[in-house]
């Protein structure tokens, strides 16, 4: 099989990888089993994987399906936590960020420019611009420079540049540059890129206990989703990487002691670009009383947030309450122009993030000031858990958790990610000198093609052979332009999806993108992956309706005031959700897996 073969996360696919995972033996372990399919996990499971060894990666749900895939969007330095004196974390961030625009991944990574903008004169152009000054300073060491240097910016030019900033309020602004990328698109990308170097992935597998032998973890117990089946996967080392179910997962292995992991809601809002009139790839980045507040500019529309507040309840049911929402546009009305009502909202979506807890649990310390440096852990003998950091510095954090884990059976294996790309990135620069090409032979226009390069770099020669061979698979999905039906089609064939909401919330972004929140796509994509997985019309229905009652709980959840009941309402919906999709399931998946033991 070839390595581009490896890379793809076909239905049969999984069969083959759950077939591997289940042949690791007390006799044949696996060298590293990664519980996780977050960034983190699928980091490791790919800087492990190109070390040579034998490794196996497992995610409960959808592969990026919790934090990872509602975050800001942004591989950025963090040029808040300057404030906060965090000089090698911001250091950090920033080489990772520089690496992945040029090296690793710039198919799924690209610059975006920032206006920072000054309310008072002098106090805020010499604070501010000092502290942006050294964040540019601190890209310049040792390295090529990856993004334009900063520049000040008067009344005048402030708004040229940014015409939407109030400019009554505004007096002036500092212009930067940072990078953008679409989360759970990257993560995915990421487990792919394991696969591509011989790790077994595979999603929608639980783990239900830890494996111990003569006190050791030495591998744990899943549960195949989709089949029910039970079995168990033996490995020399463990790697936990659960996010916030950190402490979930280690009260599963028995574990006495462990990681702290404070749960932090974010949210985002989603407005039409037209709401708020800026020069290209421009957005803001302003400060409020707890933390930042970013626009971000993303294809037709704006990314807007986020808050931090603690999160009690159940993970599976974070979501965005009505005074989330009137915060972040209160917040975001304070520098604008011409203000954002909630008519104006297109789209909403909410993340925990998982941050250490350096205090005792109990304590009154808000979430805010939660340190975002990454700590790793052996909880158990054979268990090595990692917790905290950035998105940004995933890379590092994935060398530092499979060093931890290798330091006593394996240590002169060393990372070799600094200089390996995710899949995508190797042929991508000339696909993009081929651009004129590809729209005159698929009557694509520009701002088409840039998105397509963009979501899958140089794998987008798999994408359009899908359309040479039914050329109506190039055509835009109905109610989701943006998208083409070959996209819908190859999230099934190749990227890992298994129910409809995998193509919905994550292959493609549909559930903030639009109005409607995706439902009006949901019958067209239902119809074009359906049979790839082997659907009947039971079971089609039961992942529309399954969909659409989850849109219509986080809709409900957003007129509420409090978490207790956004929680509640999407609770109830994922459960029923569950029911309905289990009601309707087949038997071709459970065949397969028997048929592989």
């Amino acid at each position: 099989m070839s390595t581009q073969q490896r890379s793809v996360l076909s239905p049969a696919a999984r069969t083959e990888h759950l077939g591997r995972l289940r042949a690791a033996t007390a006799e044949a372990p696996l060298d590293v089993l990664v519980v996780g399919g977050g960034v983190n996990g699928a980091g490791a499971a790919f800087d492990a994987a190109t070390r040579g060894l034998n490794v196996g990666l497992v995610e409960s749900e959808d592969w990026a399906s919790g934090t990872s895939s509602r975050s800001s969007k942004l591989m950025h330095g963090g040029l808040r936590y300057l404030q906060m004196l965090d000089f090698t974390l911001v250091a950090e961030a920033l080489r990772e960020r520089d690496l992945l625009l040029t090296r690793t991944a710039p198919h799924l990574v690209k610059p975006v420019k920032f206006v920072f903008p000054f309310f008072r004169k002098v106090i805020d152009r010499g604070f501010i611009g000092s502290g942006v000054a050294l964040y540019d300073a601190m890209q310049s060491f040792g390295r090529k420079r990856a993004v334009p240097f900063h520049r000040h910016l008067l009344h005048r030019k402030m708004l040229e540049v940014f015409p939407g900033l109030d400019g009554d309020k505004a007096v002036g602004a500092l212009e930067y540059y940072d990078a953008q990328m679409d989360d759970a698109r990257f993560v995915m990308m990421l487990v792919r890129s394991a696969a591509q170097h011989d790790a077994a992935v595979a999603s929608r597998t639980r783990v239900i206990n830890y494996l111990h032998e003569g006190g050791k973890v030495v591998g744990a117990r899943v549960r195949d989703e989709l089949s029910g089946d039970q079995f168990d996967i033996h490995a020399r080392a463990t790697i936990l990487a659960g996010g916030v179910w950190t402490q979930d997962q280690q009260d599963l292995a028995g574990a006495e002691t462990g990681l702290e992991v404070l749960a932090s809601k974010g949210i985002h809002i989603v407005v039409p670009r037209e709401k708020i009139a800026a020069a290209p790839d421009t957005g803001i980045i302003t400060q409020t009383e707890k933390s930042v507040l970013f626009l971000i500019p993303w294809d037709e529309y704006w990314v807007i947030g986020t808050t931090d507040t603690p999160w009690e309840h159940d993970p599976r049911t974070v979501a965005a309450t009505g005074a989330d929402i009137d915060y972040v546009i209160d917040h975001a009305n304070a520098v604008l122009g011409e203000p954002l009502t909630r008519e104006d909202v297109i789209g909403v979506y909410a993340g925990l993030r998982p941050l250490l807890q350096p205090v005792r649990k109990g304590s009154d310390s808000g979430s805010a000031k939660v340190s975002r440096e990454h700590t790793v852990m052996e909880v158990e003998p054979g268990l090595s858990a990692i917790a905290g950091g950035k998105y940004t510095t995933y890379r590092v954090m994935a060398e530092d958790v499979v060093d931890f884990a290798l330091k006593d059976l394996d240590p002169a294996r060393r990372s070799l990610t600094r200089a390996i790309p995710v899949i995508g990135a190797q042929g991508y620069p000339a696909l993009v000198k081929d651009k004129q090409r590809l729209m005159r032979e698929y009557g694509f226009d520009e701002v088409r093609v840039d998105r397509l390069l963009f979501r899958y770099g140089d794998l987008l020669t798999d994408v359009l052979a899908l359309v040479a061979e039914d050329p109506d698979l190039g055509l835009p999905l109905e109610h989701a332009p943006r998208y083409l039906r070959a996209e819908a089609l190859y999230a099934v064939r190749a990227e890992g999806a298994l129910h409809l909401a995998d193509v919905l919330e994550r292959r493609t972004r549909l559930d903030y993108e639009t109005r409607h929140r995706g439902v009006d796509a949901a019958e067209e994509i239902a119809a074009l992956i359906g049979p790839e997985l082997g659907w009947d019309e039971q079971t089609a229905r039961a992942e529309i309706e399954a969909y659409r009652a989850k849109v219509a709980a986080r809709l409900e959840a957003e007129s509420v005031q409090t978490d207790e009941q956004a929680a509640q309402l999407l609770g109830a919906a994922l459960d029923t959700g569950a029911e309905t999709q289990n009601a309707g399931a087949t038997t071709t998946d459970a065949d397969a897996t028997k048929e592989s033991r």
